[in-house]
């Protein structure tokens, strides 16, 4: 695509680049209070049977991903036009989703500067080694990395890591701003999950809290994961990246259901997304159908996406992702000392 084509593609995005405050309030309506209220209901069938509470907190889980997507436009600051609106809504949903907003603002901003750079790897972003990196890598090296890769770990421990460790402590030189946010933040979760266990127990606070917070949680990684790791997605060195290529072919259209859809915020538009942040959730949709050139993003549905898992390495010589087990016979010629051609794709070695 020629300079000219992508200044024109940001351009027509852009157009969307529009928060409506009605339509922010009618989805701040449309969400949060029927989650309180399944909240509640989860609460009250308690006394019913314990698998309508599970069913009921499955729901609600699906509630929570769609209030952390408005979390996350505010902090794009595309929720609504004015800072301070965003910054106010960004944090009290930052309480209900248990992230810190003004540390995560910053995280999310240096990943959409620096989404498939092979060279700016690191904060904000899913960790994806390149097959010469793994290769390398000292044994302690790539058993983390193993670690981190596996679906146990990184959908199951994940929520718990980023909400008890992750979101609850400020980084190393952080703004005075940045952190008192999330004192405020972990303050406030403290005295609101202090009063549920003293109103209710805590038994039945933990049966119904846990499950949302871990299924919210999971999806949530599922999404952001899934969304940047398809098989020929973009990826690229400092000098060679570029940014709509990097928004476009880097990031997918994630196709769901429209319930799903909705309760998504419409984040499977993620190359819309990409390329212009300030784009709001309930203009994704419309942008995408009204710009013909990105609608030849990747697409990947539910079935398709499943695929996913098994990507775990980036091979820069054939611009695809591949697998561990794809990757193993040049580490058993590493071990046996057959010295290898770094000019020569993985695929080609094996």
């Amino acid at each position: 695509m020629s300079r000219q084509k992508q200044a024109q593609l940001k351009k027509s995005v852009a157009a969307f680049a529009n928060p409506d405050t009605k339509a922010s309030i009618l989805q701040l309506i449309n969400t949060i209070p029927p989650f309180f209220l399944i909240w509640f209901l989860a609460y009250q069938s308690l006394s019913v049977s314990i698998w309508l509470t599970l069913a009921l907190t499955v729901l609600a889980s699906g509630f929570v991903v769609r209030i952390f997507i408005i979390f996350h436009d505010c902090t794009h600051g595309s929720f609504f036009k004015n800072g301070k609106a965003n910054r106010i809504v960004g944090t009290i949903t930052g309480i209900i989703t248990l992230f810190a907003f003004e540390k995560w603002k910053r995280s999310h901003a240096i990943h959409h500067a620096t989404s498939s750079n092979l060279d700016k790897r690191g904060t904000g972003d899913v960790w994806v080694m390149t097959v010469d990196e793994y290769i390398n890598a000292s044994f302690w090296g790539r058993l983390v990395y193993r670690l981190y890769r596996n679906p146990i770990v990184m959908f199951g421990l994940g929520p718990f890591y980023l909400y008890f460790l992750s979101n609850r402590f400020n980084r190393k030189g952080a703004k005075r701003k940045e952190r008192w946010n999330t004192y405020v933040i972990n303050v406030s979760v403290a005295v609101i999950y202090s009063l549920l266990i003293w109103a209710i127990g805590w038994q039945a606070f933990l049966i119904i809290q846990l499950p949302i917070s871990f299924m919210a949680g999971a999806l949530g990684i599922w999404l952001f994961y899934v969304q940047h790791q398809f098989e020929d997605s973009y990826f690229e060195n400092e000098d060679e990246w570029d940014f709509v290529k990097a928004a476009v072919d880097g990031s997918s259209y994630y196709k769901l259901p429209k319930v799903m859809q909705w309760l998504t915020g419409s984040i499977g538009f993620h190359h819309v997304h990409h390329l212009s942040p300030k784009v709001p959730n309930y203009h994704l949709e419309k942008a995408h159908e009204s710009t013909p050139p990105l609608q030849q993003a990747t697409t990947i549905t539910l079935a398709s996406s499943l695929k996913s898992i098994r990507f775990r390495l980036y091979d820069e010589a054939n611009k695809t992702f591949v697998s561990f087990k794809e990757v193993k016979e040049l580490l058993r010629k590493r071990k046996l000392g057959i010295q290898m051609n770094p000019g020569r794709s993985t695929v080609q070695e094996k």
